[in-house]
């Protein structure tokens, strides 16, 4: 299928963040042209005139549980540790594949609507979240959740066997739920796995200050030192919040390679704190923006969490000018391809996956067009997210989803999951 895209403003992200004026050509799930406009005699099976809104590469949601969409309101107003115990994981105990299946395809709806075209995933079953992706033809990076009370490394592994090369839709990288929560052994065994694939390994990491101090309590550093120590860092990979990095566990992200994943809106409502953004920038390490879950969050809008990574950093700071708005579209897009390790969903360029969003600029909210990639970041919302589209496929357009099931169908589905768990 051939596709043409023309009269647009495109940011591609290859280059900065000035758009310029063309058209995108696209092949199947490619992108084969990106530029001024010319003529050609390609047939197009799909055209849209775009009257100047802006094309630029989808956002890649770099942290969720998405199948937490059943917890969305039900498990609020508490500090983390409570939350997560007195709340989360009794509920979680009575999910089973069928529900995370069609709770995973409630977040792929919203995730369509703000803009995300890939998500990074931690829960419970991989296998009815890629098919819940697959069926969506939504873009899906998988990754273990393994701790003591779940999933185990061997289980791990042989997921990171079967969904690398799986479908073109989804990958998988290795991961565990976090330090406070894995023992020693299963870190090592989690390490020789790292080794074993010469893989990344992505986890939570140093979240709350509560987790940090016991963790020095416990093993005499914080969890980057004490982790690293166990060899799950050797091939790089990645940590969710870091909201207490100390200087020393910074280093550690920069000499492995290591991107940090901010969560802004989650760390926020479980009063987890403020990540050091400006810092992390200075030290050259790749950042990366994610809702988290829709139980902590409660909201799957990547336009709020751009908003408080760069408004959080100031107030952090004390500085107006920490942390630019043009270096948080780069984290929403390009450096949450990078730690996803989409390596050709970064750009719009010839070559790249066409995983694409149109934003509506013709909006009150993004006039006058003083500067469109700030107005992205300090006005944008999902309002103005007119078309969504994954390797090649428009998913979601103007309001209309096409993701071969009803709307309708996939939230009374959800509500009745919740009616039965909440009965039990």
């Amino acid at each position: 299928m051939n596709t043409r895209l023309y009269n647009a403003r495109i940011l591609t992200m290859a280059d900065g963040t000035q758009p310029i004026w063309g058209e995108i050509w696209i092949e199947n799930d490619k992108i084969t042209y990106a530029g001024a406009p010319r003529a050609s005699d390609i047939h197009w099976d799909v055209t849209r005139n775009l009257c100047g809104n802006l094309v630029l590469p989808g956002f890649k949601n770099a942290h969720t549980h998405s199948a937490m969409t059943f917890l969305r309101s039900y498990a609020d107003d508490l500090p983390l540790h409570d939350w997560l115990n007195r709340q989360v994981f009794p509920m979680e105990a009575k999910l089973n594949e069928e529900h995370i299946y069609h709770l995973s395809k409630l977040a792929i709806l919203e995730y369509l609507t703000s803009g995300i075209t890939a998500n990074f995933d931690m829960y419970l079953t991989p296998d009815s979240i890629a098919q819940a992706s697959i069926d969506c033809g939504f873009r899906t990076v998988l990754t273990g959740a393994v701790n003591d009370f779940s999933q185990s490394a061997a289980l791990v592994g042989a997921w990171y066997e079967k969904y690398n090369g799986y479908h073109p839709l989804i990958s998988f990288e290795l991961g565990f739920h976090a330090e406070y929560t894995t023992s020693r052994g299963i870190l090592e065994e989690l390490a020789a796995l790292a080794a074993r694939y010469r893989a990344p390994v992505y986890t939570h990491n140093s979240e709350t200050a509560s987790e940090v101090q016991a963790c020095i309590q416990k093993n005499g550093c914080t969890p980057t030192q004490y982790l690293d120590a166990l060899h799950l860092f050797d091939y790089g990979g990645g940590g969710y919040h870091c909201v207490y990095l100390t200087p020393e566990d910074m280093e550690i992200f920069r000499r492995r390679g290591l991107s940090v994943i901010t969560n802004p809106a989650s760390n926020l409502k479980l009063a987890s704190g403020i990540a050091p953004i400006q810092a992390l920038l200075d030290a050259g390490i790749n950042l990366a923006i994610g809702t988290d879950g829709p139980a902590s969050n409660n909201c799957l809008d990547m336009f709020r969490e751009m908003f408080l990574t760069t408004a959080l950093a100031k107030v952090r700071e004390q500085n107006a000018a920490a942390v630019d708005a043009d270096a948080v579209l780069y984290m929403a897009t390009v450096g949450g391809a990078k730690a996803m390790r989409l390596t050709d969903c970064e750009t719009l360029t010839p070559g790249s996956q066409a995983d694409l969003i149109v934003l509506d600029l013709n909006q009150p909210n993004m006039q006058p067009l003083n500067n469109i990639s700030k107005n992205i970041v300090y006005s944008g919302s999902k309002q103005n997210v007119a078309l969504t589209m994954v390797a090649g496929k428009i998913l979601y357009e103007n309001g209309t989803f096409d993701i071969g099931e009803d709307p309708q169908a996939i939230y009374a589905q959800a509500n009745e999951i919740i009616r039965q768990l909440a009965a039990r």
